[in-house]
């Protein structure tokens, strides 16, 4: 093994009294004093288009966790949000998501007919003292030719650039017709204030799609985004693609494969140039939570480590197939990662297991 686990347990364990919940979506940032900030989302069920963006934070190096509560608690009635935190190179910490409108309480933001989502916009937020506040959610203003499936966090370069990837997806509109067979980014030079968007990755299978995508800046500049790429015309997914960037996100390198076909996709950059590349494997091989560690280039990804970290009890609550279509169903999912001062790691994700359901840590050293 590449990695040992040092410690796990739960960041936020899920009710399963009065009013159960679910939890979703962790991401993980380092604030400027040393905190350690999750924020997920809760929701009354996988599917249902009620959102409430949390946060809980370790004081401790990820050993205990204290829940903060809700970031935006009188929009919780109103507005379903999903958002991901990030930290500045200057310490500032970044919130990047999407959000819809709430029509009526127990909607679905999902359409099986469609394999689509309910129409969302995308926003950002700012916290300058280590995610205790937030300003409020500002839209990013750009035109969506479709809904943006965007759970991955936003990259700050050193540059001062800002940079986000989404999935474009279908709408409930089965007369809408969506170029959902690539990655697509938004970015921004002037802090939020004006936007512009263009493709990170194409793919030539048509009948394809982007999920679960990543952007992260290694330390020499280079910019590298990952992603699941899902196969909607057959069985089965097509491995995970990367792509670099040399020019701060302005243009970037044809999608390339990691070589792993695994789902959801996680990164953090590694003091030495190299990447943390995260990602939850239902289907191909042991069931859990994998890590590699990657020196990515034009030509290959560069694996030099690669092993779960985590494994499943479950990879389905139901037993379905594990596929894409079947995403209400999964037992577990979106795990990211976050290096620590003193080169250890952190990794978070959900899970609906029969231990235990909520947000789950495994603190571990990489050998």
């Amino acid at each position: 093994m590449y990695y040992k686990t040092l410690d796990e347990g739960f960041v936020y364990r899920c009710r399963r009294e009065a009013a159960p919940d679910v939890a979703a979506g962790p991401r993980m940032a380092l604030a400027a004093n040393g905190d350690i900030v999750c924020t997920y989302v809760v929701q009354s069920a996988l599917g249902i288009n009620d959102f409430v963006p949390m946060i809980s934070r370790s004081t401790d190096g990820g050993r205990t966790w204290t829940l903060q509560g809700a970031i935006w608690p009188r929009l919780a009635k109103t507005q379903s949000i999903f958002c991901s935190v990030s930290r500045a190179p200057h310490g500032d910490l970044y919130l990047y998501g999407k959000r819809w409108v709430i029509g009526e309480p127990g909607e679905s933001f999902w359409s099986d007919a469609t394999q689509g989502m309910k129409p969302n916009a995308l926003l950002w937020a700012r916290s300058t003292d280590g995610g205790h506040t937030w300003t409020e959610p500002a839209a990013i203003d750009v035109p969506l030719h479709g809904s943006a499936e965007a759970p991955g966090a936003m990259c700050i370069t050193r540059a001062g650039r800002w940079l986000a990837c989404y999935g474009p997806y279908n709408t409930f509109d089965p007369d809408l017709k969506v170029e959902r067979n690539q990655l697509a980014g938004v970015r921004s030079d002037d802090q939020g204030r004006t936007w512009s968007q263009g493709a990170i990755m194409r793919f030539p299978e048509e009948d394809s799609c982007a999920a679960e995508a990543w952007i992260v800046e290694l330390a020499g500049g280079r910019l590298l985004s990952t992603a699941m790429h899902v196969n909607l015309g057959a069985h089965g997914d097509f491995p995970n693609p990367y792509a670099l960037s040399n020019d701060g996100g302005n243009t970037w390198s044809p999608a390339l494969s990691t070589g792993i076909v695994g789902q959801s996709t996680g990164l953090a950059a590694l003091p030495d140039g190299r990447a943390l590349f995260i990602y939850n494997q239902r289907k191909y091989g042991e069931v859990g939570v994998w890590m590699a560690v990657a020196a990515p280039t034009e030509h290959d990804f560069g694996i030099q480590k690669h092993s779960i970290v985590w494994r499943a009890e479950t990879a389905t609550q139901g037993g379905t197939s594990g596929d894409h279509k079947d995403w209400v169903d999964y037992a577990f999912g979106e795990p990211s990662v976050v290096v620590l001062p003193d080169g250890t790691v952190l990794a978070a994700l959900w899970c609906v297991q029969p231990s235990g359901s909520g947000i789950r840590y495994v603190k571990l050293s990489v050998s």
